[in-house]
C-alpha cells in the first residue's frame, strides 16, 4: 500500500538539467487497496466465525421440553461427557476443580445461569451430583440441557426439532 500515482518534478534550483525528467513521488495513501483487503478479511472472519463456536460433542437426551429463552450474553455451561469427563465451556477441569473455577468465571460475569449439559450415557447419580455441588456451591439458576422431539408421555406427538 504506498504511493500510486507520481507527479511531475517542475524543476527549480541548481540542479535545473538534471531533475528535469524525474518524477517525485506523492505523498498521499491509495486507500482503494486497503478497502479491498479489509473486505475481504471481513467475509473471511463472517463465515469462519460459525464454525469456531462448536461445542463438546456429547449425544443429549431427548425431552419434550420446550427451549429456554435467549439470553444476551452467554450462558456458562458445565458438560459431563459419556467417559466421565467434566468441563466448562469447552475446557476441561477435574471434578475437585469445579467449583473453585466456576466461582472464579462467575465473580466476572453478569448473569448467573448455568447450563449442565450430561451425555445421555452418564448415569443420572453424577448428572445430580454434579449439579447439587453447582446449587450448594451458589449457582441456583442451573438448566438442563437437552434435544427436543423426546417422547411427550401422553400419547402426543413430539412436536419441535431444535436443539436444547
Amino acid at each position: 500500500m504506498g504511493a500510486g500515482v507520481v507527479q511531475k518534478d517542475t524543476g527549480g534550483g541548481s540542479r535545473r538539467r538534471r531533475a528535469r525528467g524525474r518524477s517525485r513521488p506523492m505523498s498521499d495513501i491509495n486507500v482503494t487497496p486497503f478497502v479491498d483487503i479489509m473486505l475481504v478479511l471481513l467475509i473471511i472472519f463472517m463465515v469462519a466465525a460459525p464454525m469456531l463456536t462448536v461445542g463438546v460433542p456429547v449425544e443429549l437426551p431427548k425431552t419434550a421440553a420446550n427451549s429456554l429463552p435467549v439470553e444476551a450474553e452467554e450462558p456458562l455451561t458445565v458438560t459431563l461427557t459419556a467417559e466421565g469427563v467434566v468441563m466448562i465451556q469447552q475446557t476441561e477441569v477435574l471434578r475437585e476443580e469445579l467449583i473453585g473455577r466456576m466461582r472464579a468465571i462467575a465473580a466476572e460475569r453478569e448473569g448467573d445461569r448455568v447450563f449442565l449439559r450430561a451425555d445421555g450415557a452418564v448415569a443420572y447419580a453424577e448428572v445430580v451430583q454434579v449439579m447439587g455441588a453447582l446449587n450448594r456451591a451458589g449457582f441456583s439458576n442451573i438448566g438442563l440441557v437437552t434435544e427436543t422431539g423426546g417422547p411427550a408421555l401422553d400419547g402426543s406427538t413430539p412436536s419441535g426439532t431444535s436443539d436444547q
